[in-house]
């Protein structure tokens, strides 16, 4: 597909703008217009929805998200070389875009959306992971949004949806399958990206919960998991041994062997220690 809305084709675009892809703002181009419209109807239905895009580049997934029917997609670039092809999409589709020239990480998106609110975007690597701890974090439950479309490297995808016992479960799983739905729904090679990079992609889509899987306080849960997972290779009562004077008593409540090993517990375990160390008076 080389055009799905009058507009030129991407490598034109790119070679008219002089947009090659920075490494410094960890931008990977995808070109073929099948993909980003296949990526954009990965989000649902979007038509009574607004979405918000991270990194859009030369418009590949802005376009394939226009074109499936989003109410209205805020646009997010920090790359100003980007902007005149952005607003090429923009007087395409009156109304219904809007781009702004800055940081992600700088900006609330909430100042210029109206909920039901989406987000789809093809992450530059190097904030992804940081965006969506932030997504994931939000001082209030439920979240802005209502789902979350995004594409990483597939080793972040698969640290997503890991399971427990598995070499990339961690973290990032239990905060992510905590509060959302998680699952890969596309992989894509190398090669359908300009420069290539060097590992394969994959796009997660993740479906807020109305509340968290089970009950646990955020900044305690975090607090307990941080402390297991950053010495995964140690027994939970040592890993765990500064966060209280009885951890063994603890995580025998919680149901959980004192000899095992973070990578070993679910997300159900954790949140119930989450609860039985904050409950427990810290006086041994």
């Amino acid at each position: 597909m080389t055009t799905i809305d009058n507009l030129p084709p991407l490598r034109e675009v790119i070679a008219r703008h002089d947009l090659r892809a920075k490494k410094q703002l960890g931008q990977n181009f995808l070109l073929d217009l099948n993909l980003t419209a296949k990526i954009a109807r990965q989000a649902g239905d979007m038509s009574r929805c607004d979405v918000l895009e991270i990194g859009p580049g030369p418009g590949g997934l802005t376009r394939g998200l226009l074109a499936e029917g989003a109410r209205h997609v805020l646009a997010i670039e920090k790359d100003a070389r980007a902007l005149p092809a952005l607003q090429e999409i923009a007087d395409r589709y009156p109304g219904r875009l809007t781009v702004i020239h800055g940081d992600a990480l700088q900006i609330d998106p909430l100042a210029h959306l109206t909920p039901p609110i989406r987000v789809a975007a093809n992450l530059p690597y190097n904030v992804g992971t940081e965006l969506l701890i932030r997504w994931l974090t939000p001082p209030e439950w439920p979240p802005f949004w209502q789902s979350l479309t995004l594409m990483f490297q597939k080793e972040v995808a698969e640290r997503i949806v890991a399971a427990p016992g598995s070499k990339t479960y961690g973290r990032l799983a239990l905060l992510a399958q905590w509060r959302a739905d998680a699952r890969i729904v596309m992989t894509l090679p190398p090669e359908a990206f300009v420069p290539a990079p060097k590992v394969h992609s994959a796009v997660v889509h993740l479906t807020a919960l109305s509340s968290p899987r089970y009950p646990a306080d955020p900044a305690i849960l975090s607090q307990v998991t941080a402390a297991a997972f950053n010495q995964r290779r140690k027994m939970l009562r040592a890993s765990l041994r500064g966060l209280h004077p009885r951890i063994e008593t603890l995580l025998e409540q919680a149901q959980i062997p004192p000899t095992a090993r973070a990578e070993e517990i679910d997300l159900e375990r954790f949140c119930r220690l989450a609860r039985a160390v904050q409950a427990a008076p810290t006086a041994p």
